[in-house]
C-alpha cells in the first residue's frame, strides 16, 4: 500500500490496483493531435445547427451580422463600409427575424 502524507489511508487512483489500459491510459480515439475533444464535439453541433435549421446557430450568425453593420455603420474610415453598413444590418435583422420562428 502506498500512503502519502496528509491523504490518510486513501490510495491514488493510480495504485488502486486497476490494469493499465481501465485508466484510459490506452484509450483509442477519433481526435487528431493537438486538437481536444469538446471541439470537435461542438464544430459538430454547429453543423448540424446550421444544416438542420437550429434556432440557436443561426441567431448567433444574425446578431453577428447586426453587430458588424453597426460597426461599419459608426466608423469614419471607410466609405465602402459606411455605404454597406445598411444592407449588412438589414440583412441580419431580417435572419433574425426568420430564425425566431425555427425549432429551438
Amino acid at each position: 500500500m502506498n500512503t502519502k502524507p496528509g491523504y490518510g489511508n486513501i490510495q491514488p487512483e493510480a495504485d488502486r490496483g486497476q490494469p493499465e489500459a481501465d485508466r484510459g491510459e490506452f484509450e483509442p480515439t477519433s481526435v487528431r493531435p493537438g486538437e481536444s475533444r469538446n471541439a470537435t464535439v461542438q464544430l459538430r453541433r454547429l453543423f448540424h445547427g446550421l444544416f438542420m435549421f437550429r434556432r440557436g446557430v443561426w441567431e448567433v450568425i444574425a446578431s453577428f451580422l447586426i453587430a458588424v453593420g453597426v460597426v461599419m455603420l459608426m466608423q469614419p474610415f471607410m466609405l465602402a463600409a459606411f455605404t454597406y453598413s445598411f444592407i449588412v444590418i438589414l440583412i441580419g435583422t431580417v435572419i433574425f427575424i426568420i430564425v425566431s420562428h425555427f425549432p429551438d
